[in-house]
């Protein structure tokens, strides 16, 4: 399975009603498709997994299963804090229909470089499916380390990582681990394309649920080793990704949704619909000035 290029870290539309709008998850995932992107991540942190019942969850990854038919690989996120609800969930998602697992690092209870190898060797021994290490240490209190990356990768039912930290040093450590059997994934849409020029097989996005063709131009052009195209297009896409870091995601990136007709604005409590402000109005016109440019090289 060939798990590259550019994923898009879906967002779950809710209805106004509050309940799952499967409707509007449709068609973005069709959107998604049409725009060239190469896997989907459901339920992940940008799809409000921990705010879904486990009765939304499995509607949810049925749907999308169903939906992609086979067409691009489904990475359903399944981690939670502990090590046997991890495993249940990854479980879960296998028999459902999802072809990989995102295990995000253990949030909260800040376990040791120890204490991490063993929660994610368990997931693969145990939970049935490709697992991808998701690390992003300012959403979790934790980080996993290049050398416990580096131990892990050796399982062979750990197929890479999603790397949310951005940082030159960071993005060298982990493109020095990569090898045939293992994908280094940028979590983080700013450092992306340094990420790719560096050795990353591709990017987990969140502002790819906006504007897929353009997300996926720039992960080809990236990949390729082309710097000079790479940051002309990083320079179109800037003004949105800066505009989705107005508030905690995904607050803005719905607000982006819903201003595209796929579903309604407001996230789950304790977040908060973005207001009427600066912030929205500048996602917005950053928004209506990509739509020309989403077929543009």
């Amino acid at each position: 399975m060939n798990i590259s290029g550019s994923i898009c870290a879906l967002a779950t539309p809710f209805g106004n009603d509050g309940g799952l709008d499967l409707d509007a998850f449709g068609r973005l995932i069709d959107q998604q498709i049409a725009g060239g992107t190469q896997a989907v991540v459901v339920a992940g942190s940008t799809g409000e997994s921990h705010f879904l019942d486990h009765h939304e969850f499995d509607r949810l990854l049925v749907f999308a299963v169903e939906r992609v038919a086979g067409r691009i690989p489904v990475i359903a996120g399944t981690g939670e804090a502990g090590t046997a609800k991890t495993v249940a969930m990854t479980q879960r998602a296998r028999d459902l229909g999802a072809d990989v697992a995102l295990v995000v690092a253990p949030f909260y209870v800040r376990p040791t470089q120890e204490g991490m190898r063993r929660h994610f060797l368990a997931v693969a021994d145990e939970g049935g499916l490709p697992v991808i290490l998701y690390n992003v240490p300012p959403r979790t209190g934790c980080d996993i380390a290049p050398e416990t990356t580096a131990v892990l990768r050796d399982h062979p039912a750990i197929v890479g990582i999603k790397e949310a930290r951005g940082d030159a040093e960071r993005i060298r450590a982990t493109a020095e681990l990569v090898r045939e059997d293992f994908v280094y994934l940028s979590g983080d849409d700013g450092s992306a394309h340094q990420a790719m020029l560096a050795g990353a097989a591709g990017t987990i996005s969140v502002v790819a649920n906006l504007v897929p063709e353009a997300f996926r131009q720039l992960c080809d052009v990236a990949r390729s080793g082309d710097a000079d195209r790479t940051a002309r297009l990083v320079g179109r896409l800037a003004p949105l990704i800066d505009a989705l870091n107005c508030a905690p995601n995904p607050i803005p990136v719905k607000a982006g949704l819903a201003a595209l007709g796929l579903g309604s604005a407001a996230p789950r409590l304790p977040l908060i619909e973005l207001e009427s402000g600066p912030a929205l109005s500048r996602l917005r016109e950053t928004l209506a000035a990509l739509a020309p440019l989403a077929s543009a090289a």
